[in-house]
């Protein structure tokens, strides 16, 4: 259906990243590779956290929510780009695309939410230490995850309904990975400034509250630790965050450098690398921040592997 220069299209062209056989092939054997470890190490977090009752705690609640959400934000990109890699037509069909939209877009405002849910945590373990079992319970854990699984979803709901209603040009390439929505936006046969002006407002409100009160959290929770007396008392408060410090860092760092920038700041190719860096690297990257840097982790580690090694003694004899 065709009106003028405007037509719905019904599958679009995914450039990727290169055009050159043998770097396709290396790119697919990588990103399988780093698939496989994110799936992998996830999973094994999530399995950690159910079989080891020290681990039943509102840290590790949405530290099981993380982890879901990792895997699953990996999975609604890597999979159809490893396709594409191998293919020799690059194409997606329209609903798909709008599938890996929902779901990509989906995901990454949930960890935004997660992320400043666990920093308040965080700020309650190590400010008000006494009563954080009475304010962290189970009925606030619950409602906060939701909160952040609702949020993500709705927001990503309405760009999605807004983007794909969009009348697009003939050229239906897409220079980038995946579906991402400003390189979608950008088919359209129409002015999309009021678009692109509202994907800017959402990212602030969705990035920048989040980002807002996890910084908050750990100003409170810097000035706390500075007024600890013993030095193991602050090296101690210090461990409680390192891990989720860190993962902090990651995400909203590269999100933020993506998102909230002057539309003509990085080059296409600087966009597919960040979003890239983002899409596969931080999920692979966040269960071993959490396994290397957490000693409750490591410990868990320890005394499983202690019983299986147990159990392969025994079977063995």
């Amino acid at each position: 259906m065709e009106t003028d220069n405007q037509t719905w299209v019904r599958e679009f062209i995914l450039l990727g990243l290169s055009s050159d056989l043998y770097v396709q092939v290396f790119l697919f054997v990588l990103f399988l590779v780093m698939y496989l470890v994110t799936v992998l190490g996830n999973f094994l977090i999530v399995a950690l956290i159910c079989l080891d009752s020290r681990l039943h705690t509102p840290m590790y609640f949405f530290l099981t929510n993380l982890s879901l959400v990792d895997v699953s934000y990996a999975t609604s990109i890597i999979p159809q780009m490893l396709v594409h890699l191998l293919a020799e037509h690059k194409a997606i069909p329209f609903v798909s695309c709008a599938a890996q939209l929902f779901f990509s877009l989906g995901w990454g405002g949930i960890e935004f939410v997660l992320l400043a849910v666990m920093a308040y945590d965080r700020y309650v373990a190590v400010c008000d230490p006494l009563r954080y079992s009475v304010i962290m319970h189970g009925g606030l854990c619950s409602r906060l995850a939701i909160t952040s699984w609702v949020s993500g979803s709705l927001n990503s709901l309405i760009h999605t309904a807004i983007t794909f209603q969009l009348p697009m040009c003939t050229n239906n390439y897409i220079d980038h990975i995946s579906c991402e929505i400003l390189a979608v936006v950008r088919l359209a046969c129409v002015d999309t400034s009021s678009n692109e002006i509202i994907i800017m407002v959402s990212s602030i409100v969705l990035l920048m509250t989040p980002f807002c009160l996890v910084l908050l959290s750990y100003i409170q929770i810097i000035s706390t630790i500075l007024k600890i007396q013993s030095r193991e008392g602050r090296k101690k408060a210090f461990h409680t965050c390192a891990s989720h410090l860190a993962v902090v860092v990651l995400c909203y760092g590269m999100a933020i450098f993506t998102y909230i920038q002057p539309r003509s700041s990085p080059s296409i190719l600087q966009a597919k690398l960040i979003s890239l860096f983002y899409a596969v690297l931080t999920p692979m990257l966040n269960p071993m921040i959490y396994s290397v840097r957490n000693k409750e982790v490591k410990g868990a580690w320890q005394k499983l592997l202690g019983q299986l090694s147990g159990l392969t003694s025994k079977l063995a004899t």
